[in-house]
């Protein structure tokens, strides 16, 4: 009996013994995986080979408007970036679907574990708007972004032809803190242009939508300082016909009528004065007008040379009216006679060659 409270004691103070050894020990239980390890995160472009190529195309929707004065425009299109990550491609199989397709802001930004070039308006003007994104993930790694974009862009607008002016519209868009040895855009040829009916601008047409590549330096753009870009260019016409009805065309009348005082009697030179006068405020006028509807600008335009030219006609009768007053009185009355019959033709020609002239050399030089 004794060996057996023996034998019993020493098993439980071998096992009161590895209890306390083990305690002492570190603990052997695994960590969980972190996040990184748990997903296939991809912080950085895929450029093992040299800088990772994003094919872009851009659909351009609508051009909202066109300020002249501030010299900006706004449209809105769809905006398309492919590119292949290897570090991406997946067994379908095994995946379970063909496709990989996270849409909406959540599952792109939350969900999504690819690298991605995330884009930027070079010349933004205040407005850059995402108003939906999708991205779609091929089993080869091959990936397609799709977002939607509404901005506002600055653009170096020329009005020297104004009203029959005519501008091309540049939205540069970069891939925001990388250099041409990392990611370069390509623009796709292919790509398809806009309906005739779906770009609609008050006083503007779309003559050509086109697209391109550029380098662009900053100091934002990486190590090497020089970024590639994509240019989405658009050509757009004014329609004239706006600027002709109110201004061009009435003020053209108005200088015609001032002529009649050719034809009016020498004696009657208040008359004449009065006629040539009523002009005169008439072009006044009209340059107010069209200040209010042309931006504030240094430089000529055609229109500007166009209201001064009829100006300086109108005033110009005034001159043969007192000249013509002046002879009267002297009795030279043959003499004013031929000043009046002269000026019948030599305004007009001198007018309208004036305004061929003003306007080919607006079109030759600018």
């Amino acid at each position: 009996m004794n060996k057996v409270i023996l034998v019993i004691g020493v098993l439980g103070a071998s096992c009161m013994l590895g209890a306390v050894v083990a305690a002492a020990q570190p603990s052997a239980v695994a960590e969980p995986p972190s996040a990184a390890q748990s997903e296939p995160f991809v912080l950085g472009p895929p450029n093992a080979e040299g800088p990772v190529v994003v094919r872009a195309t851009f659909q351009l929707r609508d051009i909202n408007d066109i300020d002249d004065a501030a010299e900006t425009f706004e449209f809105g299109g769809v905006l398309e970036l492919v590119w292949r990550d290897e570090r991406q491609a997946f067994d379908p199989e095994v995946a379970g679907v063909d496709e990989k397709i996270y849409q909406g802001a959540f599952q792109f930004n939350e969900i999504s574990p690819s690298w991605y070039p995330q884009v930027v308006l070079v010349n933004e003007s205040g407005l850059f708007q995402k108003h939906g994104v999708i991205l779609r993930v091929q089993p080869d790694g091959t990936s397609k972004l799709i977002e939607t974009i509404n901005a506002a862009a600055e653009a170096d607008l020329d009005l020297r032809r104004y009203p029959f002016d005519r501008h091309r519209l540049d939205a540069t868009f970069e891939v925001l803190g990388t250099d041409d040895t990392e990611v370069v855009l390509e623009a796709d040829p292919n790509a398809p242009g806009p309906s005739d009916h779906e770009v609609r601008t008050p006083q503007w047409r779309l003559a050509e939508v086109s697209t391109s590549t550029r380098e662009l330096s900053g100091p934002h753009a990486g190590r090497t300082g020089v970024a590639s870009t994509f240019v989405v260019s658009m050509d757009v016409e004014r329609e004239s016909f706006f600027v002709i009805r109110l201004v061009v065309i009435p003020l053209v009348l108005i200088v015609m009528l001032s002529w009649s005082v050719f034809w009016m009697e020498r004696s009657s030179l208040a008359d004449r004065i009065s006629v040539s006068f009523i002009g005169i405020l008439t072009s006044v006028a009209y340059q107010i007008v069209v200040s209010e509807i042309q931006p504030d600008i240094a430089y000529m335009t055609l229109m500007h040379g166009f209201l001064n030219l009829s100006f300086l006609i109108m005033c110009a009768t005034v001159v043969i009216n007192l000249t013509v007053g002046a002879v009267d009185r002297a009795g030279k009355v043959e003499t004013g006679d031929l000043i009046d019959r002269r000026c019948r033709w030599i305004f007009p020609v001198t007018y309208f060659g004036l305004i061929s002239v003003m306007t080919a050399v607006t079109f030759t030089f600018f």
